[in-house]
């Protein structure tokens, strides 16, 4: 469900703070607070002759347009309330107001909905009775409504129109073009630009009920995505139920796929030079919006044949806190205005906005990158054999038990984790214990110690990820070294004095590393007691029993260390510690088959 808590809850004041922000990330910046139009110092324009490029529409879509107020982009923006157009009138001041006094023209560029097309239409009239040179550039991008659908009013603008504001912008900034020359540059833009977007909900804008945004969810319903989906909120074309590579499958062909007569607004060959934006709504993490990149250009090189010249990613045109994101190709067609001002040349000119954030210099995409062999290689092997033996047979067959006792119990970790901590400690013990019982169901388990216990090792350094995993490799690692110390020339069991012997050592040494001992709530708990029975009775059992008593002991104990610390609450008192639990339940099952 769209989050319907909000650090604003009201609307305007919401607008207006975020306006007035954007003057103090980018201080060429100046605020018309009656008109809600964001506008350039007159002092930071070198050439106030030159075009001057405005836009806007309603607020929500931040960055857009505010933000691309600056430097190389635009030279004013103009907002209305959420969602909502700003009005003539508004307009109106900012082209008669905002813009400097010797500008050439102005060219609008407005995104393709009623409200927007109107109001900045009839600001653009006014001025045009008034005398001002004005083009209007209205972006229609959307392919998620095809043209049956679509009617008269024909396409949305969405993402697409962040691409046609710099490439307009830039050409004003670089000067020399006319008005009719950035118009041009801009529709052709437009003419070769496809966009569509999905969501997994629609969003929940400030001052409205939480009771919308529940009916909201209802709407779409669990586990669905709705591709098409506008940036206000409105219903999109089809509700699915896939995972991510069959949504952008279906995306892309709505795209490019020239079979679809309902869709096939621009013919885009095999080959052909491209841009990619992948435009968040405002919602996805950018740790899945990085994958959903991966998955999109995975599918355009090999379903399309294609090679975009430049991938952008991030959020340009949002919609509030919306989970979902928009896909736009553009085809780079020629703008005719020779060297310096191609299509790709003036999406690559520097810019000085802040919602512009593609930093990757152009010379970087155009350099040629040889191959890197990539191939990963494993370690040298240089573990020295030694003469310290075990069973491999026993060996095996403690360490399952343990580790499928530990696996049994990661539900159980992972609740009582949730409670006291950040809710991962059970999953990654579970992925640690996976890993070896994986190596020891595949590999021949051999009769040196040392061999087996670097590889275990080694399995834990690359499977157990957080404070725990970096413990237990810290630990396993001093482990192996100190139970080489006890090797010689002659073949000789490993006993379990002499496991003790080198436990207790590595619990030294991992003292180095941590100020963790008994008391304080950690693994230490189970571990210390564990390390300290073996030595003093030999007896693994006695000793696994000792880890349980010290596992049990942490309930209502007070964290001196870890995540806990922070988490507050009373949950210590209610749960043991999951570290220490989940460990006394490996120690538990490995003592059991002995």
């Amino acid at each position: 469900m769209a989050s319907a808590k909000h650090y604003f809850d009201d609307p305007t004041t919401a607008v207006l703070s975020g306006l007035r922000g954007v003057t103090l990330i980018n201080p060429s910046l100046l605020f018309d607070e009656k008109n809600k139009i964001i506008y350039r110092h007159p002092s930071s324009i070198a050439s106030p002759k030159n075009v001057s490029v405005i836009c806007g529409g309603g607020s929500g879509h931040e960055p857009g347009f505010s933000a691309f107020v600056g430097q190389g982009a635009l030279t004013a923006c103009v907002a209305g309330t959420i969602f909502a157009s700003p009005s003539a009138q508004q307009v109106r001041a900012c082209l008669s107001q905002r813009l400097p006094a010797e500008t050439e023209g102005v060219v609008v560029v407005v995104p393709n909905y009623t409200g927007d097309v109107l109001n900045f239409g009839m600001g653009i009239e006014k001025a045009r009775a008034m005398g001002k040179k004005v083009e209007m550039v209205v972006v229609a991008d959307d392919v998620g409504v095809g043209r049956a659908k679509g009617g008269k009013v024909g396409r949305r603008g969405l993402s697409g129109t962040a691409l046609v504001v710099k490439i307009c912008g830039a050409l004003a900034e670089a000067g020399g073009a006319s008005v009719e020359d950035c118009a041009k540059v801009g529709r052709l833009v437009v003419d070769n630009l496809v966009s569509v977007g999905a969501s997994l909900s629609r969003v929940h804008v400030p001052g409205r009920s939480l009771e919308e945004a529940k009916d909201e969810e209802e709407r779409l319903g669990p586990g669905l995505v709705e591709i098409g989906m506008g940036i206000h909120n409105e219903p999109g074309c089809e509700k699915v139920k896939t995972d991510l590579p069959g949504l952008v499958k279906i995306m892309l062909a709505q795209l490019l796929d020239q079979n679809d007569k309902d869709r096939a607004y621009v013919k885009i060959e095999k080959g052909e030079d491209t841009v990619l934006l992948i435009n968040n709504f405002g919602g996805i993490s950018n740790l899945e919006l990085s994958g959903v990149v991966t998955e999109i250009v995975n599918q355009l090189d090999r379903d399309y044949g294609l090679h975009p010249r430049r991938v952008i990613s991030g959020t340009f045109f949002g919609s509030l806190n919306g989970p979902g994101f928009i896909v736009s190709v553009l085809r780079l067609a020629n703008t005719g205005l020779g060297s310096g001002k191609s299509v790709l040349e003036l999406l690559d000119a520097p810019a000085e906005a802040t919602g512009w954030s593609a930093s990757v210099k152009p010379e970087t995409w155009e350099k040629k990158y040889g191959q890197v062999n990539a191939t990963d290689e494993e370690e040298k092997n240089d573990i020295r054999s030694s003469n310290l033996k075990v069973d491999p047979s026993m060996l095996k067959s403690s360490l399952k038990s343990g580790l499928n006792k530990l696996i049994s119990c990661e539900a159980e970790v992972t609740h009582y984790d949730s409670i006291v901590g950040d809710g991962d400690c059970g999953v990654g013990l579970k992925r640690g214990a996976e890993g070896i019982n994986q190596y020891l169901e595949e590999d021949d388990i051999p009769a040196d110690a040392l061999s087996s216990l670097t590889k275990i090792a080694g399995i834990v350094e690359a499977t157990m990820d957080g404070t725990s995993g970096a413990l237990y490799a810290i630990f396993l690692n001093t482990l192996a070294a100190n139970v080489r110390k006890q090797d010689s020339a002659n073949m000789t069991d490993l006993t379990p004095s002499m496991w003790a012997q080198a436990l207790g050592e590595s619990l030294k040494a991992l003292g180095v590393y941590t100020p963790a001992q008994p008391g304080d709530r950690t693994l230490m708990d189970a571990l210390v007691p564990f390390v300290e029975t073996l030595k003093s009775t030999g007896n693994t059992k006695q000793a696994a029993e000792a880890a349980k008593r010290g596992a049990e002991s942490t309930k209502g104990m007070k964290p001196s260390l870890g995540r806990s610390v922070y988490v507050g609450g009373k949950g210590h008192n209610e749960v043991p510690d999951p570290g220490a639990f989940g460990l006394s339940q490996f120690l538990t099952g490995l003592a059991e088959a002995l």
